[in-house]
């Protein structure tokens, strides 16, 4: 029985990277020794157990075989005379098909030291091609170590186009995109996630919604970049550089899809493009089972982008409204992560990543004083019903009004 730590904690190590999660190989043993030794056995597929102290997942080596389409078509055998070297031999990219054994020696069988050095994301072998989620992980990694100067060798680029026409990427589930897809959002360069791809091909086979974008022009004067994709991608990267929440990135993503279809005879203008898109985003988050706190999010910022970016202008009233239409009063945070989803919006364009955002600060001070309306005074004053929401309605216009000094507006609509 030999023990190996490997995948992502010997890479990141040899990276310089702090390590998070350690992952563990085990040659020479069986489900009935590991158990035997305190280990809770937890894979379904194959034989994954945690360790009895230190809860890290232990898997015995094993190999696998492609006997059917997609992502669940493989066999796995797992026994006591499978290597250290063939179990590495079915993972993904040689960088992360490096062992380490308990003498602190590393087992690197597939080169993936030196495409460490060059940089280099290479596959394994031609079994990479069986797995069409490998796809979508090599896009993931060459997001995550952009930063590092990595970038996918040209075979194995032209590999995953090959997987792309052959329809292997079609069979792949919904929640094993999504899984792929959340993971990179706050990655620092998650664009390139995105243009990885398209590259390849698979966006508009994965993501139809967004490749749509690509070559949709916008209004020069307010996106120096022209292309509604580039815009996204901007925006995409200062949200996750901010260091802001996935769901925040995640609507940044969406919060354009109504420009795709806007008819080319309006192009650069898009009227009317935050409802139309609302639609696209429902579709889009269904399809790929999102989860509801990324979704409504999404749709808000959608929807209500440019209300946000006229915060300055916008009459009491219908400041009113944004705050109610984002659920503000019940949930506070909702307003901040609209917020930065709008700032990134904002700056996610050429020549404007530090622009200043005043909007932020008004819609804050709006719903501050807004709330301060003393709901239960009303209420002991016998106010009840259609009357009592009419009081409270006017009186938080008036309150946002005195607080800013904006101008007088109706309440109607």
């Amino acid at each position: 029985m030999e023990t190996y730590l490997v995948g992502g904690a010997v890479r990141d190590r040899l990276l310089g990277r702090s390590v998070k999660d350690r992952d563990w190989v085990v040659t020479g043993s069986s489900p009935e020794e590991m158990i035997g030794l305190g280990f809770r056995p937890v894979g379904k597929d194959f034989p994954v157990f945690l360790h009895p102290q230190s809860h890290e997942e232990y898997a015995l080596a094993r190999t696998e075989r492609k006997v059917a389409p997609g992502y669940h078509g493989f066999s796995f055998h797992a026994s006591p005379e499978v290597t250290i070297e063939e179990d590495l031999r079915r993972r993904d990219l040689t960088i992360n098909a490096i062992a380490e054994d308990m003498h602190g020696q590393l087992i690197d069988p597939y080169g993936g030291q030196q495409d460490i050095a060059d940089r280099c994301l290479r596959h394994v072998s031609d079994a990479f091609a069986e797995d069409p989620v490998r796809v979508l992980r090599s896009a993931r990694f060459a997001a995550r170590l952009a930063p590092y100067g990595f970038a996918l060798a040209d075979e194995t680029m032209q590999l995953m186009r090959d997987m792309v026409a052959s329809g292997e990427v079609d069979a792949l589930v919904a929640e094993r995109v999504w899984q792929e897809l959340g993971q990179v959002l706050t990655e620092p360069q998650a664009s390139v996630f995105f243009s990885v791809l398209r590259d390849c091909r698979a966006l508009i086979r994965l993501f139809p919604e967004l490749d749509a974008l690509f070559g949709v022009p916008q209004t020069e004067i307010h996106h120096p970049e022209i292309d509604t994709g580039l815009h996204t991608m901007l925006a995409l990267d200062y949200a996750a550089t901010a260091g802001m929440a996935a769901e925040v990135c995640f609507a940044v993503l969406c919060h354009d899809f109504g420009k795709a279809v806007t008819a080319a005879k309006y192009w650069p203008h898009h009227r009317g493009h935050e409802r139309t898109g609302v639609r696209i985003v429902e579709a889009f988050c269904s399809r790929l089972r999102v989860p509801r706190r990324f979704r409504d999010l999404a749709k808000l910022v959608c929807e209500y982008h440019t209300h946000c970016h006229r915060a300055v202008e916008l009459r009491p009233a219908s400041v009113l409204r944004l705050l109610e239409a984002i659920d503000a009063f019940r949930r506070p945070q909702r307003l901040d992560d609209f917020v930065a989803a709008c700032l990134a919006d904002a700056r996610g364009r050429k020549g404007f990543d530090d622009i200043g955002y005043p909007q932020a600060g008004i819609l804050a001070e709006a719903l501050a004083a807004a709330r301060a309306v003393d709901i239960s005074g009303l209420c002991r004053q016998g106010n009840s019903g259609e009357k009592l929401k009419r009081l409270i309605r006017s009186q938080r216009v008036a309150a946002i009004k005195a607080q800013r000094a904006l101008p007088s507006d109706d309440l109607s609509g």
